[in-house]
């Protein structure tokens, strides 16, 4: 079974409400995204969003520029029914994160909260930053969660790398300057808890 077809199985036999990584509010990824202090009409995308409910947060506070990506497509479909009739407002992409095309300098904000920690292979996370350098404009901003050094060693069944904020931040690059990082103790459906760790970048302005 490929990547794909392990994610749309997972979404296909379980609720949304029920999956590990499932947040009822994605206060922290809202509190860093206010952090940026760019206006309403910032372009905004979600790596792995699936049925995250940030884009509902960011549709509720106004955000007219909200882009969705992931690889499963009936994650995608979870959150497009959730939103109804507001789903048509926001940029959806079914696709794997290493592999996408995005415009040169299409993204103010890059938010990723649990895709880059199952990217085990260097060449996919050589893959996902040259992606962030291309989408991302200059001086825009990088958001991204992991589990951190305290966190699982696998989740849905897969491996995943665990990161301290030095060096999640070391795998960006000098290009990146990190603003901030924060952890956050999730606690899962199930009543486990997960570390993660939050770093926010600015890319620099070459």
């Amino acid at each position: 079974m490929n990547l794909k077809q392990h994610w749309e199985q997972v979404y296909a036999s379980k609720p949304s409400d029920t999956v590990s990584w499932f947040q009822e509010h994605a206060d922290q990824s809202m509190r860093l995204i206010h952090r940026t202090r760019l206006g309403k009409d910032a372009a905004i995308i979600d790596v792995g969003g699936g049925a995250s409910v940030l884009v509902d947060e960011l549709m509720a506070e106004g955000y007219t520029d909200v882009s969705v990506l992931d690889l499963s497509a009936a994650a995608l479909l979870v959150a497009q029914q959730r939103l109804g009739e507001f789903a048509g407002a926001v940029h959806w992409m079914e696709s794997d994160i290493t592999r996408a095309e995005f415009p040169s300098h299409r993204f103010d904000i890059w938010h990723d909260r649990a895709v880059f920690h199952f990217l085990t292979d260097p060449d996919d996370r050589n893959a996902y930053v040259e992606r962030v350098m291309r989408a991302v404009r200059p001086g825009g901003h990088v958001i991204i969660a992991t589990f951190g050094e305290d966190g699982p060693e696998k989740c849905s069944g897969l491996p995943v790398v665990r990161y301290k904020p030095e060096s999640l931040h070391a795998e960006f690059g000098e290009a990146f300057l990190l603003v901030e990082h924060e952890s956050e103790a999730h606690h899962t459906p199930s009543g486990t808890v997960q570390q993660f760790v939050y770093c926010y970048c600015r890319k620099g302005n070459s």
